[in-house]
């Protein structure tokens, strides 16, 4: 018998991994716990026949279902690394789309057969869905489960997680497939890092990134050819963009979804990792461990680390206004998707995803922490060095505006 290939046995791990850490998240569920999520709702309304979806000749089902779930165009991302199960037609002239707003996430392919739907779920973290892109008097939604952890299921902390990775990808796509060259990407990553076989369009100076460009030379996997890949308003001498819904990948929108990938994440494992140490008995050694876990949530909230600008980011979509009219404002009209984009993506250091059914699903005992840490940080009671770089305005306008906008918040952030 043959010696299987090196491909095959770090195929064989991930997938084992994969099943492990699936087993690991659905035991810590609870089983009688409805999803509530916004595709369960709509699969539950296509099954009852009180709405459905129209098939269009421009996207077929894509923009209807953008409709249905409230999804912008905008928000468009085009990436061309094989790293999706339809990663056969995936290639830098027939990129998947990404769409997605603070819940769902759609994936699709030209020439694809499904259309690949994630939702944020409240008592799940996830869920999967596909809908067949072929045309049919009733669509329906088809739940899916395991196939989509073997990609889901890695690197965080026992639970599922959103992928938004860079990497090296050749003249196919294809990426250098080794840990050390596929990266996770969030608003801590440095510009330079970020962005590896995705399409990018928006303007940011100077500053250079790995998006638009592919390691021609296989010979030279980890050399990405630099010509034609900044600064780029139009993707049109890149692929055909009449395939697509619109012809932009926008910069300030991948910049979002990273931050949001991370922010999901950390909920998600936050509510797992307590689930799991509830079943054995929590223990002061227990607690001490989410602590340090909470505190690393917290600190992604705020920005702590987040790799500043060098120079502006300026989109060429209309994500960059249509983004922060879809939250609340306090009374004085700031809010926490106003964008920043000269020296920082947010204008103020607080996640909007602190208003997500996710968040608020965060189990009460470690909610409770997350909002005294948090507090105690705002108030300027915490000194440590970890936090010394959010300004003492800063501090203030963040109290004030969730002051004025989230609800139930503890009594003791109105004192």
């Amino acid at each position: 018998m043959s010696k299987p290939s090196a491909r095959f046995v770090r195929s064989a791990l991930l997938f084992a991994s994969a099943l492990g850490v699936a087993t690991i998240f659905l035991q810590a569920q609870e089983p009688q716990a409805p999803l509530r999520d916004a595709l369960t709702r709509l699969e539950g309304q296509l099954e009852r026949r009180e709405t459905t979806l129209e098939y269009r000749e421009k996207g077929g089902y894509l923009p209807s279902l953008l409709e249905h779930l409230n999804i912008g165009i905008d928000s468009q991302l085009l990436v061309f690394s094989k790293t999706s199960f339809q990663q056969a037609i995936i290639s830098p002239k027939n990129p998947r789309a990404l769409y997605f707003n603070d819940d769902v996430s759609i994936g699709t392919v030209p020439g694809g057969e499904v259309y690949e739907l994630l939702a944020l779920e409240p008592s799940h973290g996830m869920v999967f869905y596909t809908l067949s892109t072929k045309k049919t008097d009733e669509p329906r939604l088809e739940r899916r489960s395991t196939e989509c952890l073997f990609c889901h299921a890695i690197g965080n902390k026992g639970a599922p997680s959103l992928v938004v990775a860079s990497v090296f990808p050749d003249a196919n796509g294809s990426p250098a497939y080794t840990s050390t060259f596929i990266s996770t990407i969030d608003h801590r990553t440095p510009f330079e890092q970020r962005w590896g076989g995705w399409y990018v369009t928006g303007t940011h100076g100077s500053q250079r990134h790995m998006g638009n460009a592919v390691a021609a030379d296989p010979l030279r996997p980890l050399d990405l050819e630099p010509s034609h890949s900044q600064n780029l308003t139009t993707l049109a001498d890149k692929l055909d963009v009449s395939k697509y819904l619109t012809g932009t990948s926008d910069i300030v929108a991948l910049s979002t979804l990273e931050h949001q990938a991370g922010m999901a994440n950390r909920i998600i494992a936050s509510g797992t990792q307590y689930a799991r140490l509830k079943r054995d008995g929590m223990s002061d050694a227990d607690w001490t461990y989410l602590d340090g876990e909470i505190d690393d949530l917290v600190g992604y909230m705020l920005f702590v680390d987040e790799a500043p600008l060098a120079e502006p980011v300026k989109g060429v979509s209309s994500f960059t206004l249509t983004f922060p009219q879809r939250g609340p404002r306090d009374k004085q009209g700031r809010s926490f998707r106003d964008f920043d984009l000269q020296k920082r993506l947010f204008r103020y250091p607080m996640s909007y995803m602190v208003y997500s059914d996710l968040f608020d699903s965060i189990p009460a005992p470690v909610l409770d922490r997350v909002y005294r840490r948090l507090f105690e940080v705002l108030s300027g009671e915490d000194k440590s060095p970890k936090y010394a770089t959010i300004s003492a305005a800063d501090r203030q306008a963040v109290l004030e505006i969730l002051r004025d906008t989230k609800p139930n918040l503890p009594d003791y952030w109105r004192m």
